[in-house]
């Protein structure tokens, strides 16, 4: 896709003056291929506009906090109501308690709720609530697990020191005999085990959740007196109403949630049992913004929307057409094409694809034909997705593998993915 003298060209070329790298952080296309687009213009239901005017299906749903669709009429709606009274004043309105009452009636093993901004602000509440409960310092959590961006869990060691992440022990996702060995090295110093609903890490297969792993962390946790945390920032709303591992019939203390709790209006939050109470009420946490009631507003009519419709039903629906119709037209194109996680929340990657050069032409194809899929993250469905659109996107993906089975055996190495293959 040619941005030669594109919209998007003059803004990368001003964000670069401007903005370290020309952007920050995991909406840097970077890592994409040189035709994805950087800025877009709006959005509404299922599909986004880039700033050229490109519409596309978006299975990213801004990296998973549109659940009801871009734009949805009555969060929107809630949210502009609000802003019309005021948002962010000397004190919280009423929303706070009404959003806390909807939450706890909803998340079973929740009996409280503090508010924030972003997945990151919940997570590091979390370790600071466990903390502040153990009276102790060591946390245990998967290699290669994402739960934010603040020092002590950023991936990318830029700017941070070993102290960032002391008291912290890693073990392997889904393996019993890893995490018993971490918690035998924590001792008598174990504050918590932070757990992923699902294994998501990027550029690898996901994994749902060995029910042997949860209830051995689980018990653990109860044994050794620490809190089990689960991450459910990315996951949460779109595997069930009540936390992920509720599925598993696994209770955490703790649970973090954010992304689509308000369909993109900022608000993250803290859940949290009894027994974590009084520790999470002796910590100190704030922000200028956390209390603004305009984001409490939408997520007030997010969660009645949650809890009145059967988005759930349509996530799971539209997700099995979609990863089955994948599958089925990969395997006719001649291409190994493994699609993991949930199919609420897929992840596509091709077999014998080691620096994603098949992934990455084929991720161009489709987005040349309007269809917007990440080549190495998952992706999310959203209830404004009709059948429709799904099967647009699986012609457009025909269309794709037969465009890759032309150019595969001319494909080059994707130098900005050699860090994948790279030795040592």
């Amino acid at each position: 896709m040619d941005r030669t003298n594109s919209r998007d060209r003059e803004l990368r070329d001003r964000a670069q003056a401007v903005i370290p790298g020309g952007m920050f952080g995991h909406q840097s296309v970077a890592l994409l291929p040189d035709d994805y687009p950087q800025f877009f213009a709006r959005g509404e239901g299922a599909h986004l506009w880039d700033v050229d005017g490109r519409r596309y299906l978006d299975f990213m749903c801004g990296f998973g906090p549109n659940l009801f669709g871009y734009a949805q009429p009555e969060i929107d709606a809630a949210y502009v109501r609000q802003m019309g009274l005021g948002d962010t004043f000397t004190g919280p309105t009423e929303l706070i308690v009404r959003l806390a009452e909807d939450l706890t009636a909803m998340v079973t093993h929740a009996d409280w709720a503090i508010f924030c901004k972003n997945g990151t602000d919940a997570t590091s509440m979390a370790l600071v609530t466990a903390r502040a409960h153990t009276r102790r310092k060591t946390i245990i959590r998967a290699k290669g697990a994402y739960h934010g961006a603040a020092p002590w869990c950023v991936g990318r060691p830029a700017g941070t020191i070993p102290t960032d992440k002391a008291s912290q022990i890693f073990c392997d996702y889904n393996d019993v005999a890893s995490l018993e060995a971490a918690v035998a090295e924590a001792g008598d110093d174990l504050a918590a085990i932070f757990a992923a609903p699902f294994k998501h890490d990027a550029f690898i297969d996901q994994a749902a959740p060995d029910l042997a792993y949860a209830r051995r962390a689980r018990e653990l946790c109860d044994q050794t007196g620490a809190l089990l945390v689960v991450d459910e920032v990315r996951a949460g709303l779109r595997l069930t109403r009540d936390c992920s591992w509720s599925l598993m019939g696994i209770a955490p203390d703790l649970s973090s949630w954010g992304k689509c709790l308000a369909n993109g209006h900022a608000i993250s939050a803290l859940l949290g049992s009894e027994k974590a109470r009084k520790a999470a009420a002796s910590i100190y946490v704030t922000g200028s913004f956390w209390y603004q009631s305009a984001p409490m507003a939408a997520a007030l009519e997010t969660l009645r929307l949650v809890r009145d419709t059967d988005y759930l039903a349509r996530l799971d629906s539209l997700g099995h057409r979609l990863c089955d119709g994948l599958k089925a037209r990969a395997d006719a194109a001649g291409f190994g094409l493994r699609v993991t996680g949930p199919v609420q929340m897929p992840l596509f990657l091709f077999d014998d694809d080691p620096d994603l050069r098949k992934g990455f032409c084929w991720s161009s194809e489709m987005l040349s034909r309007g269809v917007y899929v990440h080549p190495w993250h998952n992706m999310f469905m959203c209830a404004a997705m009709t059948e429709a659109d799904i099967d647009g996107a699986l012609d457009a993906a025909e269309a794709s593998f037969a465009a890759l089975k032309r150019q595969a055996s001319d494909l080059g190495p994707v130098e900005k993915m050699a860090f994948l293959t790279a030795q040592g």
